[in-house]
């Protein structure tokens, strides 16, 4: 999505991500949140660089801005998490990296998911009563873990945007912007 908007000037966007992640899924969201005037960090496990994996084998890399360990919710308005098969998993492991999330949730602060990203979420434990979609391989884990599964591309509900599939991002990208315009302190309230 290409906007010349500076909607989401003044906002800081982590994008959480490790090894394996989509690349179609960290770079898309990145280059519009960009375009819309955020600044976007790179948060990941460690530093250095880590590297996509596209469709059937290792695509672009992409410098780390800061580690799960070392950041705060505090320091961030929104988060976004990327999909793929091996990025996700690597993160729904480790434990500081599930209560940096569970920290956005319980700040009222909006996160944007797609795809295998969900898994993140589910392993937060708090899904119960929301609604969201991601990849069909995860609804039976989406609906274990209390939530409501729809089959739609996205899913916009109580402060989490979810996207069932990687293509096309087009709409992602808006949604994701929609909700990331809303100043955090109105969406507290309204999100718990």
């Amino acid at each position: 999505m290409q906007t010349s908007s500076n909607i989401l000037h003044g906002r800081k966007i982590a994008i959480l991500a490790a090894d394996g992640f989509d690349e179609s899924q960290l770079f898309s969201p990145k280059y519009a949140l960009e375009a819309a005037g955020a600044e976007v960090v790179i948060v990941s496990l460690n530093e250095g660089n880590i590297k996509s994996w596209d469709e059937d084998h290792w695509g672009k890399s992409i410098p780390v801005d800061a580690t799960v360990k070392d950041s705060s919710v505090k320091d961030f308005d929104a988060l976004v998490i990327p999909g793929g098969h091996v990025g996700p998993n690597v993160l729904s492991q480790d434990k500081c990296t599930i209560n940096f999330v569970k920290d956005f949730i319980n700040e009222g602060k909006s996160i944007a998911t797609i795809c295998h990203g969900t898994e993140v979420i589910i392993e937060t434990g708090l899904t119960k009563g929301r609604t969201l979609t991601a990849w069909p391989s995860l609804k039976n884990d989406l609906i274990k873990s209390g939530a409501k599964w729809r089959d739609e591309q996205v899913v916009v509900y109580k402060g989490i945007i979810s996207s069932r599939c990687p293509t096309p991002n087009l709409k992602f990208n808006k949604k994701m912007i929609e909700g990331f315009s809303i100043s955090p302190r109105s969406q507290k309230s309204s999100l718990l």
